[in-house]
């Protein structure tokens, strides 16, 4: 799995999406960052690092899906050209 080097140059602006309790547990239904995670997995720990908010949204990552640039991704997905990356629970079908 890809990490965080402290010499990666900052990617972004990268938009992040949250849908439903992600969203609720986040505050937030979007914002704009930069960050120097090369991975979703990086990305998530950034995030869960800022406050207990973000902590909690990604608690349990068996319960969240992601997509970058509107593809569904898995936590090692690269964020190289990443312009929009969303986090969301599991579908089910019906």
């Amino acid at each position: 799995m890809l990490t965080v080097a402290p010499d990666t140059p900052a990617r972004g602006p990268i938009r992040l999406l949250y849908f439903a309790w992600i969203r609720e547990r986040i505050g937030v239904p979007s914002e704009t960052v930069e960050t120097r995670a090369r991975d979703v997995a990086a990305l998530i720990r950034e995030l869960a690092g800022r406050d207990d908010r973000y902590a909690l949204a990604f608690s349990d990552l068996a319960a969240v899906r992601v997509a970058v640039n509107q593809r569904l991704v898995e936590l090692d997905g690269s964020l190289e050209d990443a312009e929009e990356v969303a986090f969301f629970p599991p579908m089910t079908g019906g």
